[in-house]
């Protein structure tokens, strides 16, 4: 998966996501830190021209910088409860396929320290009427 932009790059490349990077000529302190950053944790940079970078981020604001991140590791709700500190809290997001609308909840969901958020495909079925049933049966016992 490719990111763009000066502070998704810099965060994924903390996180120990980043699997490469591309960076185009930019005098800037911002991205110098990136290289740094790169440079210790041994990710490979590669330097482009500016059109390369506009392609690959299809059109959006790059800043400079887009970088190849491996994909996050998936877990069950059971694994985000079990790993929780205290009460969990887990953010369930439904029919959000905006990604700055993805993006913004994410960033809330970090700073209010949440456990972890469970994101439901896009396109996908919800419970039907059979489930929905079954699932309510056992409280009418």
């Amino acid at each position: 998966m490719l990111i763009y932009g000066i502070n998704p790059v810099l965060e994924a490349l903390r996180a120990g996501r980043v699997s490469a990077i591309r960076v185009s000529a930019r005098a800037d302190d911002r991205v110098a830190g990136i290289l740094r950053l790169a440079d210790e944790k041994g990710v490979a940079v590669r330097r482009v021209s500016p059109a390369d970078l506009d392609r690959a981020s299809r059109e959006g604001s790059h800043q400079g910088v887009v970088a190849e991140v491996r994909d996050a590791e998936s877990l069950s709700v059971e694994d985000l409860v079990i790993g929780a500190k205290g009460a969990p809290l887990i953010v369930v997001l439904d029919g959000i396929e905006d990604p700055h609308n993805v993006g913004a909840i994410l960033r809330t969901v970090d700073a209010a320290g949440a456990d972890g958020v469970v994101r439901r495909p896009a396109r996908s079925r919800t419970c039907g009427s059979p489930t929905s049933s079954t699932s309510r049966a056992p409280s009418n016992r």
